[in-house]
């Protein structure tokens, strides 16, 4: 990824990257909920980029053998903190990744668990962050915003009061995570996540979840019923795009970042667009509408979302347009 030059006082953006890259330690990386959505190919890349037994990974489910063959795997919960600070110490951890959480529509069948694992669970990663002098990022979401946000091209700060639990625990998030950076000299870092899209593993009980099951249908049944309306305007972003974008956000040095959290994004578009554009590869593909309760939270979300400081402090920039997602998901399912 090709990253913009700003300049500080004594180094440009580049000098200083050039110079961490040269002294800056291997990190040693745990990853939080790693058999989500996000998280195995976020270990798989990270793994990449700094060596399998550098990123160790950790859930509360059981990995299959294939995984626990690719680097080292422990059994971690993130609402247990004793339990994290000795995989913490005993493994010399110096980046946490916290990808453990309940998201939008299952967090409304189950406030308390998502309550209990997307608060107390960041506190505990978050603590053994300022204790251990941890690298920590966890998430955000654009489920963060609520209705009374800007919904067009949506910025990095604006009025956030959001109506599900998942946003109102990525609030409580965002600004702890900067109460410790301000206070305790944490190096907390965010992104707000839009729908992401992935053809390699299953969605996680997101609203924005149709524009992957969209895809399975598609090829399975040749039709779809899709639980949101067809002209409901969403930001979206490929998995590939997704990942990489937090693994150059990760590595950015700190003097780079002018904030804790940003708004990242690549497309939007509607059920009605994306079904469209499946139409015109799949011969004979249908799409019907019956809107249910996850509309109302949809409705409540930005339309589009503006990721300009992203692009300009750390060099954020997606690879995939909505007609080069579309082509590559249907290209990795079919096979």
């Amino acid at each position: 990824m090709v990253f913009n030059a700003t300049t500080t006082a004594r180094r440009s953006l580049p000098q200083l990257r050039r110079f961490a890259s040269v002294t800056a330690p291997t990190p040693k990386i745990l990853v939080t909920g790693a058999l989500g959505q996000l998280g195995v190919g976020l270990v798989q890349l990270l793994r990449n980029k700094y060596g399998a037994n550098n990123v160790i990974s950790s859930d509360v489910r059981k990995p299959t053998a294939a995984m626990r063959s690719e680097g080292p795997f422990v059994f971690g919960d993130v609402l247990d903190y004793k339990q994290l600070e000795s995989i913490v110490v005993n493994n010399d951890v110096t980046w946490i990744i916290n990808l453990s959480a309940l998201l939008s529509a299952v967090g409304e069948m189950h406030m308390d668990r998502a309550l209990a694992i997307n608060m107390q669970g960041f506190q505990n990663t978050l603590e053994l962050a300022k204790r251990h002098q941890l690298r920590i990022l966890c998430p955000s979401t654009i489920g963060a915003f609520g209705p009374s946000t800007p919904r067009d091209n949506t910025p990095d700060l604006t009025i956030m009061r959001p109506t599900t639990i998942y946003g109102i625990t990525k609030v409580h998030v965002e600004l702890m995570g900067e109460y410790y950076h301000r206070r305790f000299g944490v190096d907390f870092r965010s992104l707000r996540y839009p729908g992401i899209i992935s053809a390699d593993t299953e969605p996680g009980g997101g609203t924005t979840d149709y524009a992957v099951q969209i895809f399975h249908s598609a090829l399975k049944d040749n039709a779809y019923k899709c639980y949101l309306g067809p002209d409901t305007a969403l930001p979206m972003m490929y998995l590939p795009d997704c990942l990489n974008g937090t693994v150059s956000f990760l590595s950015a040095p700190t003097e780079s970042l002018t904030q804790r959290t940003y708004n990242m994004a690549a497309f939007s578009f509607t059920p009605k667009e994306i079904s469209a554009k499946i139409a015109e590869r799949v011969k004979g593909f249908e799409t019907t509408y019956e809107p249910d309760y996850r509309q109302a939270i949809a409705d409540s979300w930005p339309r589009s979302l503006d990721d300009s400081i992203a692009r300009k402090d750390w060099g954020w920039k997606n690879e995939y347009d909505l007609d080069g997602m579309v082509d590559d998901m249907l290209v990795r399912l079919r096979k």
